[in-house]
């Protein structure tokens, strides 16, 4: 980035995926505190028009705060990269990697870490009957926040129904039982462990409403499954080749010890409203939000 003590930050925000609402939040929240920082901010609701917006602003560095498709997918890193502009979080490859879930399954699996079974299956076969045993999850392959997940409970008698707007291609994944746990990575280092407590599923409206859930961190956690979320969020950030902050979830069945321990995905691009769970860990590490925003610009780059 540039060395200039106050830096001219483009931030990214809104944009056309089923997050918007969300990226919106996040977007408001960074722009605060990067002023709060010292940086000189311009807000920016990314649209079809992104590159001649940016060639107007001439930023110093693109804080990207876009979250779901197309701006956590590896598009709006691509042309930033053609662009040449310094931007935060992860690259093209590990973006559009870690977006996938079912290749994000493949390189967890390549790196030795464990996964719930699952298979990519089409509507159509996904209404028509079980693909596989209940209890299951249903939800897409390529979206974030819990978009669109379908759970389909033990001994249910019938196939879930697909609502129409959903894509035809669709994750099927083994229900795993347990407490709901996350780790942020920041650089090279796994900062701790949340244990996340909802009425039900840890669905999008428990994810970013006020009160949806509980957040308990550090998480009260035997000694041995707290260490193996560390570890394992910090391989999955270098497998998946993540840069800035990325943030690991998991599922955890303790009645079967630390192997009821399973990663479900990676998110790239975590989320940075009042209610989200990155910037509460490093703030339970002593970095407080705007320290959190200023270290993503200074460790903002091209060729991520």
């Amino acid at each position: 980035m540039s060395s200039r003590a106050t830096p001219k930050v483009a931030v990214l925000m809104g944009g056309p995926s089923a997050e918007r609402e969300v990226s919106l939040s996040s977007g408001r929240e960074c722009a605060a505190a990067l002023r709060e920082s010292g940086c000189e901010v311009i807000e920016v609701d990314a649209g079809r028009d992104l590159a001649a917006v940016l060639t107007k602003i001439k930023p110093d560095v693109v804080f990207n705060a876009l979250h779901g498709r197309w701006g956590e997918d590896g598009c709006v890193q691509g042309l930033l990269e053609w662009m040449g502009l310094p931007y935060t979080h992860s690259g093209v490859l590990a973006s559009s990697l870690a977006m996938d879930k079912e290749k994000t399954k493949d390189a967890y699996r390549a790196a030795g870490l464990p996964v719930a079974a699952s298979r990519i299956a089409s509507k159509a076969e996904i209404q028509g009957s079980h693909v596989l045993a209940p209890p299951y999850v249903v939800k897409p392959y390529n979206e974030g926040s819990s978009v669109g997940v379908y759970i389909v409970r033990d001994k249910a008698n019938r196939p879930p129904q697909i609502a129409d707007d959903m894509p035809d291609q669709l994750m099927v994944e083994d229900y795993v039982a347990g407490r709901e746990l996350t780790t942020t990575v920041m650089g090279d280092k796994a900062l701790t462990v949340t244990d996340i407590l909802t009425d039900g599923w840890y669905d999008y409206h428990a994810k970013y409403a006020t009160g949806g859930s509980r957040h308990f961190v550090p998480a009260n956690l035997p000694k041995e499954i707290f260490e193996a979320c560390m570890d394992y969020a910090l391989r999955a950030h270098q497998v998946l080749g993540c840069k800035g902050i990325s943030r690991t979830d998991f599922r955890w069945d303790e009645s079967r010890g630390l192997k009821g321990l399973i990663l479900l995905e990676t998110n790239t691009q975590p989320g940075m409203t009042p209610t989200s769970l990155s910037p509460e860990q490093a703030q339970s590490c002593g970095i407080t939000f705007p320290e959190l925003c200023r270290w993503l610009v200074e460790d903002a780059s091209c060729d991520r």
